[in-house]
């Protein structure tokens, strides 16, 4: 290897050695790998904005456009060549890499399967034009020749697959493929707020997000309502949990001096009231990378709790950053998957995060009246999510339907679900009183007996533990029965055969034992709260009272199954409604 090839930075050769390490990623699968592939080299190459555009379902044409580096006429001319990368050493390990690409196969592996066009330049007088047609049978050596171009790399690809018609086959339809590029741009774009991103779609932009904030990303990729609803955070913690105070990071980024790791978790979630049926919203990614990651989305979920609505989904972006050292970005032959080895403290600094940024957001929803008027369920309260004086110039004006409150505050009237905002409090008394404690129980004197399917009983046996530390002890009493002999009974209320059911359910569907204690917290949270026909008997101190009790609870704006407790209607909309200015 010459001086000049061991220049860092600088386009290289891998040696055999280490292409043997790397997983066979060299098959273009289709045109959303390709665009993932472009992206990743325009953001490795430092740029602040990205433009992409599609024509048809991508195999027409791509390109990818980007004001970074840019490369010399050497470097482009070898980067088009089989395993030839500035980002990896020749024997480096792909273990602890910090670019997104690194394989040094992508621009090769698209030249074999279409026409490719590089064009760039690193700022001077004369840009380097780079041309490979795979299309043609024969000869696909580079042509290389000059080219105008400003500080940066276009790369134009034509004809993908023509020459492989089983491959162009085997695509869907163009709407389809262009849905592919669409969310994996949208990934690329959430996960690197600080970078402008455009999507034109035949002559058309579908995306473009100004590269200022995540929540400007939001708004790019989705729209007005859903980033108007949404909250940024950023926390860092050490691998055990522990927040990151006197440590330092090493100058190679690795551990701090306390052994553990940094973990920083940032992102910009959406409130609870803006949901979607499908998980696909939760998106994800590592050190800038989008990935596909079960683990760290079920984090964001749990973050969540019990704020969500039954059946619905949030709209969340959350981007983790570890030492490049903890993660193994070779483990998926497209890059989107990683390994992490400090996987579970990652996925708990995640749901910490996430939790912890949604409380205290002020999540009041807002109801239209029968106006004709499209009055939208808008967040209201300040701008920084405080909630210390939420209800503390309310007051209670009556009662409809005996259910709901009626409660007059500034220029608003507030529909306060009495029973929902009982059992947010009772909830919460629950959750505060048992933090970290075993559930008090109740001994059943004599023993109760359940019937257990095949399948109940023998996940009984296997969560025998976790039931237990909800409060339900069991024994096998023969055949399909078990012998319940504790059950839950905080504050003295004890919960039968039933909560026992639906504990083991929860447990054998998945859910932690966390989970699944708050879940039967919730449900015990549920039964003293009071019903309809009760709040209408509530005197006007009784119902202030229920209204401090609200505000003093972490999340005030719904109960524990993620109902809304709270609506809110804007004086301007009876205004508007009845015809008056005012």
């Amino acid at each position: 290897m010459t001086g000049e090839e061991a220049t860092p930075g600088r386009v290289r050769r891998l040696d055999p050695a280490t292409v043997d390490r790397i997983a066979a990623g060299e098959v273009v699968t289709r045109p959303a790998r390709v665009v993932g592939e472009l992206v990743d080299n325009a953001l490795d190459a430092g740029a602040s904005r990205v433009e992409i555009a599609v024509d048809g379902d991508g195999t027409d044409r791509i390109r990818v456009g980007d004001d970074g580096r840019g490369m010399s006429r050497e470097d482009a001319r070898r980067a088009v060549e089989r395993h030839a990368t500035s980002k990896l050493d020749p024997a480096g390990d792909p273990v602890g890499v910090d670019s997104l690409g690194f394989r040094g196969e992508a621009l090769a592996a698209i030249a074999d399967a279409a026409r490719l066009e590089l064009t760039t330049s690193t700022g001077g007088s004369v840009g380097t034009r780079v041309v490979v047609d795979g299309t043609e049978n024969g000869d696909a050596s580079p042509t290389v020749a000059d080219a105008g171009r400003g500080r940066g790399t276009t790369v134009v690809v034509e004809d993908l697959f023509a020459t492989r018609p089983a491959r162009r086959e085997s695509l869907a339809g163009a709407q389809t493929e262009f849905a592919r590029i669409s969310s994996l741009v949208a990934d690329y774009a959430l996960a690197n707020p600080s970078v402008a991103f455009a999507l034109d779609h035949d002559g058309t932009t579908t995306l473009s997000t100004p590269g200022t904030d995540r929540t400007d990303a939001l708004l790019g990729v989705y729209d007005r309502e859903t980033a108007s609803r949404s909250t940024e955070f950023a926390a860092s913690v050490g691998s055990d949990g522990g927040q990151i105070g006197s440590g330092r990071t090493g100058s190679d980024g690795g551990e701090t001096t306390s052994g553990t790791p940094p973990i920083t978790v940032e992102g910009v979630l959406a409130y609870p009231s803006v949901t979607r049926a499908s998980r696909d919203h939760v998106r994800v990614s590592v050190n800038g990378r989008p990935v596909r990651n079960d683990r760290l989305a079920a984090a964001v979920r749990s973050g969540y709790g019990r704020l969500l609505p039954d059946g619905r989904e949030p709209v969340a972006a959350v981007d983790v950053s570890v030492p490049p050292a903890r993660v193994d970005p070779n483990v998926h032959p497209a890059k989107r998957e990683v390994g992490l080895r400090d996987a579970d403290a990652v996925a708990a600094a995640v749901e910490a995060a996430v939790g912890d940024a949604l409380t205290g957001a002020d999540l009041r929803r807002k109801a239209g009246v029968a106006t004709d008027l499209d009055a939208a369920l808008d967040p209201v309260g300040a701008d920084d999510g405080t909630r210390s004086a939420a209800f503390a110039d309310a007051e209670p004006i009556g009662v409809f339907r005996d259910l709901y409150a009626l409660v007059e505050a500034d220029d608003e009237l507030l529909v306060v679900d009495g029973h929902a905002a009982h059992e947010r409090v009772n909830y919460e008394r629950l959750a505060r009183a048992f933090d970290g404690d075993r559930v008090p129980t109740a001994t059943l004197d004599p023993p109760a007996t359940v019937s257990l399917s095949a399948d109940e009983t023998a996940a009984a046996a296997a969560h025998e533990d976790d039931l237990a530390a909800l409060g339900f002890e069991t024994e096998p009493f023969g055949g399909g029965t078990r012998r319940l002999r504790t059950v839950p009974a905080p504050f003295g209320r004890t919960a039968d055969a039933d909560a026992f059911r639906d504990a083991l359910a929860a447990l054998d569907g998945g859910e932690s034992p966390r989970d699944a204690r708050e879940t039967l917290l919730a449900d015990l949270a549920c039964h003293p709260s009071l019903k309809r026909g009760e709040i209408g008997d509530l005197s006007e101190d009784e119902l202030r009272s229920l209204l401090d009790r609200l505000g003093e609870c972490d999340r005030p704006y719904a109960c524990p199954h993620g109902r809304p407790t709270v609506l809110s209607v804007e004086e301007s909309a009876f205004a508007a409604g009845f015809g008056r200015d005012r």
